[in-house]
């Protein structure tokens, strides 16, 4: 863990937040106070299995696409759409 001042945060954050990608941890001090931590986030990650998103897609609640037309012309408008062809309805 390293400690630096708000002034050198502000000067080289770049640097600062990309060794703190790296997995270090920051302590920032203002005027000799320790006020924060800056540590990456743990359960970052880059992509998703793809049987987790199975999973997940298949315990997602339904959706009523009817009920959500009706939601969105209360909500915008219908006289606003754009051509005949509604991506909303089902065929």
């Amino acid at each position: 863990m390293k400690t630096i001042t708000q002034r050198e945060l502000a000067a080289r954050s770049k640097a600062v937040l990309d060794e703190v990608e790296a997995g270090e941890v920051y302590r920032i001090t203002r005027n000799g106070t320790e006020i924060a931590e800056v540590r990456p986030i743990s359960a970052r990650r880059r992509f998703v299995p793809v049987a987790e998103l199975q999973r997940k897609w298949r315990t997602a609640p339904k959706v009523d696409s009817a009920e959500m037309r009706r939601e969105a012309d209360e909500f915008f408008g219908s006289e606003d759409r754009v051509g005949d062809d509604d991506p909303w309805e089902q065929r």
